[in-house]
């Protein structure tokens, strides 16, 4: 047995070495994610309705104002896009599983149709201007409160996380019933159309300092609690009778990640609308480029949505300037053509 000893230390040592390189690996990632993220904020703070400028302390004003906070917050919205992506892969253990899968999107739109129809009349009784005021202090927090309410209405559906296939279904039943009822809602209030059509397309152009505030919070909340439960991630990965053989208690797990999902989804929809494909994209990305366990996995998605989407504002304000397409649409063709991409890749001899 004694020459067996050095045979154990060399692969003791092999493994150290094998996770020292795949430290070294993310770490350079996210070294990059840093660098293009601080590229693209100094892309953001020049990109205006007029074109590229770069007379800051002419436009400090205008910067500090308008470009700094929209830049920041796409930044910061398109990483709980990609926080909720991963773990939505992960905790339901499917490539093609994006932050809305629960319902959030359809709650969120049910939440923002029914505050737009409730201003429109209310505007006939106390004003259009304080109607308006009270639509924009309103609309944020119908949003969240709806997608909230969308991911409640599935896990009570699917009575709880027990079984993630039923939970799937629920989340699909419970989006194409939300969506239903916002679509009755427009016909009864058509005021609420265009407004409607502006939050589904998605925008970054609303985002002021308050909301880079919130949506720094939920990250900085987010972020360490999702790196907590990695490790759950890693063994789901192996199957739920050997993720519960290691004493995971599955159904508490699995209820904590959908409502870090949920938080992570909610806030973001709430400041930007409906953002596709950043959350599904993001973690395909880094796992294209590298192989790691989910705790890596989580905080680079979360950086590679963050640079997905400044860039997709960057362009957006850019492409066609002095008007600005919506952010939501460029993502989703972006998005679109990476998967038709990578499928064709797959299906190749």
């Amino acid at each position: 047995m004694r020459p067996a000893l050095p045979m154990k230390a060399a692969e003791l040592a092999h493994r150290a070495s094998h996770r020292r390189g795949a430290a070294r690996t993310w770490l350079h990632l996210a070294a990059a994610l840093t660098a293009l993220s601080l590229l693209l904020v100094l892309a953001g703070l020049a990109a205006g309705s007029e074109g590229w400028s770069l007379r800051w302390a002419e436009e400090w004003d205008l910067i500090s104002a308008i470009r700094a906070p929209r830049t920041l917050g796409a930044w910061l919205t398109g990483g709980l896009l990609g926080l909720a992506g991963a773990i939505a892969q992960g905790l339901f253990r499917n490539p093609l599983a994006d932050p809305y899968l629960l319902g959030s999107a359809a709650g969120a739109g049910l939440g923002v149709v029914l505050v737009l129809a409730a201003g429109g009349a209310l505007g006939h009784y106390i004003g259009l201007a304080t109607a308006g005021w009270l639509l924009r202090l309103g609309l944020v927090g119908a949003a969240f409160a709806g997608a909230v309410a969308g991911v409640a209405l599935t896990l009570t559906l699917a009575r709880g996380t027990g079984r993630p296939m039923v939970l799937l279904l629920a989340g699909v039943v419970v989006g194409i019933l939300l969506a239903s009822v916002s679509e009755l809602v427009t016909l009864i209030s058509p005021d609420a159309l265009r407004g409607k059509q502006i939050f589904m397309l998605g925008t970054t152009s609303f985002l002021g300092w308050s909301s880079c505030a919130v949506l720094l919070a939920v990250l900085a909340l987010a972020a360490p609690l999702a790196w907590r439960f990695a490790r759950a991630l890693d063994a789901l990965v192996l199957g739920e009778a050997s993720a519960s053989s290691l004493g995971l208690r599955l159904p508490r797990v699995r209820l904590l990640l959908v409502v870090l999902m949920a938080l992570a989804t909610g806030t973001a929809v709430a400041q930007a609308g409906l953002v596709a494909f950043v959350g599904l994209v993001a973690p395909h990305i880094v796992r294209r480029l590298l192989v790691v366990t989910h705790g890596p996995l989580l905080l680079l998605s979360a950086a590679t949505g963050g640079v997905l989407l400044l860039a997709a504002d960057v362009a957006a304000r850019s492409v066609i300037a002095p008007q600005e397409l919506p952010v939501g649409v460029l993502t989703a063709v972006l998005g679109g053509v990476y998967l038709l991409v990578l499928l064709r890749q797959r299906q190749a001899p």
